[in-house]
């Protein structure tokens, strides 16, 4: 019979010797293996720090740009009007031939709409509808509200007014509007978007 403190050492000698091995083998393997190439980082939006890229309209003011893709105008005076906790804006815009002006308000969502003034309009308020060129406008929403007057309105710097909106059927819109007890101005507008003009900030 062998001895066994002969054995003993042996065996781990050979078992030292063999993990000596393994060892150099995967050391070799790793110096072989290519080092990974790293991980493209997703696409950024170039506009992801500037918020909206058409402008904020809720921001507007007087000296701002607008860009409706076929034309250019500038705002010359603006109406902020307060009733109650509600608030808008109606910003007056510079162009040829009569009064025109976008308001905006956020009710929750924003609400916009780009009006041109009538003055060759006979008629006031005073009904739940009212009949133009041939199409029925419902009254939808009525009221007094503050205003306070920045830049080129024709207005005093604050006041009063009243107003009288209304709506059609396919969406048209019809408003009255009176200043400081004066008379009804009516004026026809149609909703809009924000993606349908572009707001340059002028400057102050």
């Amino acid at each position: 019979m062998p001895n066994s403190s002969l054995i003993l050492p042996v065996v781990a000698v050979l078992l030292a010797a063999a993990a000596v091995a393994v060892a150099a083998v995967v050391l070799r393997n790793a110096r072989r293996r290519p080092e990974s190439a790293p991980r493209p980082s997703p696409p950024a939006d170039p506009f992801a720090d500037i918020g909206e890229t058409q402008g904020d309209p809720l921001g507007l003011k007087v000296g701002d740009m607008l860009d409706f893709g076929v034309e250019r105008t500038w705002i010359r005076g603006t109406l902020r009007l307060a009733e109650g906790g509600a608030v808008w804006a109606e910003h007056f815009i510079e162009v040829e031939g009569g009064r025109r002006w976008l308001s905006v308000e956020q009710d929750p969502d924003v609400q916009m709409a780009l009006w041109t003034g009538r003055p060759d309009l006979d008629l006031t308020p005073h009904g739940p509808e009212v009949e133009l060129d041939g199409v029925r406008y419902r009254l939808t929403e009525r009221g007094s509200a503050s205003y306070r007057s920045e830049g080129t309105t024709g207005l005093r710097a604050e006041g009063g007014m009243d107003y009288a909106d209304y709506e059609s059927a396919d969406g048209r819109l019809l408003s009255f509007e009176r200043f400081d007890h004066g008379r009804w101005e009516p004026s026809t507008g149609v909703p809009i978007t924000r993606a349908e003009f572009t707001v340059y900030p002028g400057g102050g």
